[in-house]
């Protein structure tokens, strides 16, 4: 059998810069105990709960359910049918089409469910029915348990005017503002004029950044008020506003309360959750670095005066300003399970919703304030399908064509209510997960946070992963240097990703460098052994030309075993892997220095996808091509034949598909 050789051959490899990916699914690494469900056989609660919501949340819910001996009803659109809560419950029912208002806010609709399935109790989650008094009236007409407060401390808390009022008279802090509803822009004017720019104008039924203007004059103040009315009447079916002075740059941060029947009522710390892009948050904490015991006290006993004076029965949640001086102000009460309540169970261990359960069943809570530990620190990044590179973050559709949680990984919870196969539509909030991670200190945390990050692979929609990595890594951040104003001052230009540095550029070439040569060699073994003859010795030195941000840079690589030393610009850097080339994450160490790189894509060119330091691959963004030179690929008969012609010579460029060599 003869075997042909064309030497000169041209090869690139693409090596597109920087990414990392995540996965969630409801998933607490059972190896760390961050929060604890002890279930007392004799404490009688509920047979079965229908949990009226969807993806993350109802996972979350159902596992506690699960834990307590519960048994769990679903409700899903149409087009959840096969959605991760729904194959968890024990039970689900079909409430009705995609659109939320045709199901997950279809009233009559989840009403029959509950009925074709005789639950007992309802677990709203957040957001959809959660805070909506006539949902919790309707159930308690039919004898069916809301796992929340009554519809007084809903209706109380959930106007913003009304709440604030209640607020000023259980001598809780509040914003200076107008403690009325604004009736028209004159009015609203008039009004900024007397509190003094700038100011906020705001939905008094809203929530979540919707029907929020920040007005800085009389211009600003006209068109705030139009297009916040607007906006509340769409969103909430509310447009009336109020409007209050704004408080510049400051932190927001939120007292976690837990009430029960009997009067108690405990505050269980605070949250940072000052990292936000328009008006939602993106990475919390807990504890804050900001607050002093004496300021965490003080917000706690406030928040708690506040539950109180509602007769509030449940976990809720306090919000608070916080100026440069440590001064807060109410924001707000939410009358329901917070999204970022994970970061509160871990560093006090108790299960929220298992509180819930509890408290709805008429039990008194089972702790003192002086029970209340914080233990450790916690760090929360909410994982969305959105491009951080347009505004922050527009939300992205598609289906996750591969999805794998770090999960292996300790001290890691990826709360998630999706699978790999799963679709993101443009019928449902973006969220993809909740990424927490837990460490005995905050530097601890950080650092997991990073490995998460790296070891998190989400394809198929584009993520906000790159983001939340430069988020947590910046100086600013690890110092504790932080505002609402964190992302507008920081990128003041918008986000661009992770910019490299000189050393990481380096770590780069020599990890892409060395991926090149393994995946060569690799396709030039069969079973192990070379696939031409065994006289062939296997190359140990390659000579390559690498190309990144129009550098160019002359590399040498010596290959032996699982290491490569690499030469680099008068550099010597030692690459070392079990190179896995078949997985989508590919750890590496690069002097020493443990890194995690994924592996994007490979085709049959030899053409592999790399993301590197958590940025999402993007049109214009960096490229790293290698030119492997003085190198011979060699190409073995597949029968014993004649040369009929060659249609190339030596020097010749040649790709994929040319015809090289005829045989007869």
């Amino acid at each position: 059998m003869a075997s042909y050789t064309v030497s000169g051959a041209l090869q690139r490899v693409l090596f597109g810069l920087q990414r990392v990916s995540f996965k969630s699914r409801c998933h607490v690494n059972t190896t760390v105990s961050q929060y604890s469900t002890v279930y007392d056989s004799n404490e009688k609660t509920f047979d079965k709960i229908l949990i009226a919501n969807r993806g993350e949340i109802a996972c979350r819910v159902m596992k506690t359910c699960k834990k307590m001996g519960i048994k769990t009803v679903a409700v899903h659109s149409d087009v959840d049918s096969s959605a991760v809560h729904v194959k968890m419950a024990d039970e689900a029912v079909c409430v009705g089409p995609a659109p939320t208002n045709k199901s997950y806010l279809n009233m009559d609709a989840i009403m029959k469910a509950i009925k074709q399935t005789g639950a007992q109790a309802v677990h709203p989650g957040y957001g959809f029915l959660s805070e909506n008094k006539e949902f919790a009236r309707r159930l308690a007409a039919e004898g069916v348990t809301f796992i929340g407060p009554d519809t007084h401390a809903i209706q109380a808390m959930g106007d913003k005017i009304e709440s604030k009022l209640i607020a000023k008279k259980a001598k809780v802090n509040t914003i200076p503002g107008f403690d009325g509803v604004v009736k028209d822009a004159e009015e609203a004017v008039r009004i900024a004029g007397e509190i003094g720019y700038p100011v906020m104008i705001k939905a008094s039924a809203g929530g979540g950044g919707k029907g929020m203007r920040i007005a800085w004059n009389d211009e600003e103040t006209r068109e705030g008020f139009r297009f916040s009315s607007q906006e509340a009447a769409s969103s909430f079916g509310d447009d009336r506003l109020l409007i209050e002075k704004f408080i510049d740059n400051p932190r927001h941060i939120e007292i976690q309360v837990l009430a029960d029947k009997h009067g108690n009522a405990l505050w269980l710390n605070e949250r940072e959750c000052s990292i936000q892009r328009r008006n939602q948050k993106v990475v919390e904490e807990a504890p804050s670095t900001f607050l002093d015991p004496e300021t965490r006290q003080a917000m706690g006993e406030q928040a708690v005066s506040l539950a109180k004076a509602v007769q509030y029965s449940s976990a809720g949640t306090v919000e608070f300003l916080v100026d440069s001086r440590k001064n807060f102000y109410f924001l707000e009460m939410n009358t329901r399970l917070q999204v970022e309540h994970p970061i509160t169970e871990c560093i006090t261990g108790l299960d929220l919703v298992q509180e819930m359960i509890r408290v709805a069943s008429g039990y008194t809570l089972r702790h003192k304030q002086a029970d209340i530990p914080i233990n450790g620190w916690a760090i929360e990044s909410r994982v969305y399908a959105e491009d951080p590179y347009k505004s922050f973050g527009l939300p992205s559709i598609g289906r996750l064509s591969q999805y794998q949680e770090p999960v292996n990984l300790l001290q890691v919870r990826v709360d998630s209510g999706i699978q790999e196969g799963s679709d993101i539509s443009i019928y449902y909030d973006p969220m993809i997960s909740k990424l927490v991670t837990y460490g005995s200190t905050r530097a601890e945390a950080l650092q997991r946070m990073v490995e998460a990050l790296d070891s998190y692979v989400i394809q198929g929609v584009t993520h906000n992963i790159p983001l939340l990595r430069e988020v947590i890594t910046h100086p600013r951040f690890i110092s504790g240097d932080i505002s609402t104003k964190f992302l507008q001052e920081v990128y003041p230009e918008g986000f661009k990703g992770h910019q490299l540095s000189d050393s990481e550029r380096r770590e780069l070439v020599a990890t892409a460098a060395s991926v090149f040569v393994v995946a060569q060699i690799r396709s030039q073994r069969f079973l192990g052994n070379l696939r031409v003859s065994s006289s062939q010795q296997e190359r140990r030195r390659w000579e390559l030309s690498v190309e990144l941000e129009k550098g160019v840079h002359a590399v040498t690589v010596s290959h032996s075993g699982s290491a490569c030393t690499v030469d680099l610009d008068g550099k010597r850097m030692d690459v070392s892997s079990e190179w896995n080339l078949a997985s989508a994450l590919l750890p590496v160490t690069i002097n020493g220095t443990q890194r995690t790189v994924q592996c994007l894509s490979r085709n049959a060119a030899g053409e592999i996808e790399l993301q590197y330091f958590g940025t999402s691959v993007a049109e214009g963004q960096e490229i790293c091509v290698i030119e492997a030179m003085k190198m011979q690929n060699s190409m073995t008969a597949s029968k014993t034949a004649k040369v009929k012609s060659v249609h190339c010579k030596a020097g010749d460029t040649v790709g994929e598909g040319d015809l090289l060599v005829e045989l007869e």
